[in-house]
């Protein structure tokens, strides 16, 4: 609550100028620091261990 909204970014304090903030750009962003690099996960079974054909099979030959 006792923040100073009128403050800019380090290095331009003490201006009510909020165009201020947008005068430099900030510091690029590195592609290392940015894309995470992880082994994904194996995709789940989409039929979850069963034989749909058997299930159908078993189902239906009565």
């Amino acid at each position: 609550m006792g923040e100073d909204r009128a403050a800019g970014p380090p290095g331009v304090e003490g201006t009510s100028d909020p165009r201020s903030r947008y005068r430099t750009l900030p510091d690029p962003a590195r592609i290392a620091d940015v894309v995470e690099r992880h082994d994904p996960l194996p995709a789940p079974d989409p039929t979850m261990g069963r034989d749909p054909d058997q299930d159908f099979l078993l189902r239906n030959a009565g």
